[in-house]
């Protein structure tokens, strides 16, 4: 069974360089592209959560 973290120096410079820009691509794609959007989404989701409960129960304090 192959660990992910392999011996590296048992790659050549080629394949090493090809491993790395994989890494760096991936890493910018999680960091730039996926986790903001799911930030963006978490926040819009309980905004929408507390809006829709709002909508049923009421705005928060004391009743008028």
């Amino acid at each position: 069974m192959r660990h992910s973290t392999e011996n590296t120096t048992a790659l050549s410079a080629s394949d090493r360089r090809l491993r790395r820009r994989s890494e760096l691509a991936t890493f910018f794609i999680l960091a730039f592209g996926i986790w903001p959007i799911l930030a963006v989404a978490a926040v819009g989701g309980f905004g929408f959560i507390v809006w829709m409960y709002q909508i049923i129960a009421g705005p928060p304090g004391p009743p008028a």
